[in-house]
């Protein structure tokens, strides 16, 4: 009887000490990291939401006020706060701009120079290639990093904390008094414990950094940007998949406004501003400063892109008559194809590359105890 009543009393000690918490924090991580593909999903609705009222021949902010009237949970409460301004007779322009973090920043721009242009169907095609997601393979694996990586080094600093602390201290103690020879290896795991920490107390700082930045997205990344030092905009252009994003929404918007007939220098100034990006925005201004020297406009996009690909692009896409989008497609389809693939790769070598690092933690640890036990072993041995 008393050993029924051990056993229930530890069972309920494992499912609320243990089990329920784990489970919560699993739920919690899983919706924290769910929130990215929330946010695109909105973009989404919003913009069949204006696809729709367009298709019907609506104005947009009626639709967008009669959708808010749904009370649809899903939509955010950022919508019912642009619908608000909606109500107070914004245009959507202007809402978009008092609500800059229920879009991303890149459809917000794009939207608001399809206003600027007067017609909001044209640009829906551009701001539908800017919400393409990644593949399944790459959410999966980087998923599968935080969450794995992010548990697991936690317990790593407590763990070599404690063999540094209480037990290594001891046994070295035991080993010396018994006169075993200890292994150089050994020693080495020895003097470098409080590294060993010290590497993994600063992998858990990237590690949350980088999830914070990836639950938060746009809005947490604006909080490092300065418009006269655009050091987030910097890294995101020099991070090669990144690039080719941007690169494709400023072609996507660019070859919208040409088959708009915006002009070439207003349809320039339009695209870079839709990037949302400063580094690409200054790339643009000297696309406009050489076409005001007189420059053809696929000569003049050499200052945009260094690699020549998009001169030689828009060159061909000049010769066609269906239209700078239809013409240039195919590009922006090898553009997402070669981003994802970038992307993929270095998910998978990163992911790697920790798990790799945090299995030679474990294995010089494992040394290390292994080396001191062999030692005493060696030394009662010895001493019979």
């Amino acid at each position: 009887m008393n050993d029924i009543f051990t056993f229930l009393l530890g069972l309920c000690f494992y499912t609320l000490i243990i089990l329920l918490p784990g489970l919560g924090a699993m739920a919690l991580l899983h919706y924290l990291l769910s929130l990215p593909m929330q946010r695109r999903d909105r973009a989404r609705f919003f913009l069949d939401l204006i696809e729709t009222a367009l298709q019907r021949g609506q104005a947009v902010e009626p639709a967008m006020l009669s959708a808010a009237e749904c009370r649809d949970q899903a939509m955010g409460v950022r919508f019912y706060l642009l619908a608000t301004h909606l109500e107070e007779g914004d245009r959507l322009g202007e809402a978009l701009r008092k609500t800059p973090r229920f879009l991303p920043p890149q459809i917000n721009a794009m939207l608001q120079a399809g206003e600027k242009l007067g017609d909001l169907k044209k640009v829906l095609p551009a701001c539908r290639e800017v919400l393409r997601t990644a593949p399944d393979t790459v959410r999966s694996t980087m998923h599968y990093m935080v969450a794995i990586l992010l548990i697991f080094a936690p317990i790593a600093i407590w763990l070599i904390s404690l063999l540094m602390i209480f037990v290594m201290p001891k046994f070295k103690d035991v080993a010396a008094g018994m006169g075993g020879p200890v292994w150089p290896i050994t020693q080495f795991v020895f003097n470098i414990a409080p590294k060993l920490v010290l590497f993994e107390v600063v992998l858990f700082i990237l590690l949350t950094i980088l999830t914070v930045i990836y639950i938060g997205g746009p809005g947490v990344v604006r909080w490092f940007q300065f418009r006269s030092v655009p050091i987030v905009d910097w890294i995101t252009w020099r991070i090669p998949w990144k690039q080719k994003k941007l690169l494709r929404s400023f072609s996507a918007m660019l070859a919208v406004l040409l088959d708009g007939g915006v002009p070439e220098a207003e349809a320039v100034r339009l695209a870079g501003e839709s990037t949302a990006n400063e580094i690409c925005r200054r790339r643009a201004q000297r696309v406009v400063a050489a076409l005001a020297e007189g420059q053809k406009l696929d000569d003049a996009v050499r200052a945009f892109d260094d690699t020549g690909e998009f001169h030689w692009r828009l060159t061909n896409a000049v010769q066609v008559h269906t239209g700078f989008l239809d013409a240039l497609r195919g590009w922006h389809e090898a553009l997402d194809a070669k981003a994802f693939q970038q992307e993929e790769t270095a998910t998978h070598a990163l992911t790697s590359g920790l798990v790799i690092l945090n299995g030679v933690v474990v294995g010089l640890i494992a040394t290390g105890m292994f080396g001191i036990l062999i030692a005493i072993l060696k030394g009662v041995l010895a001493a019979t």
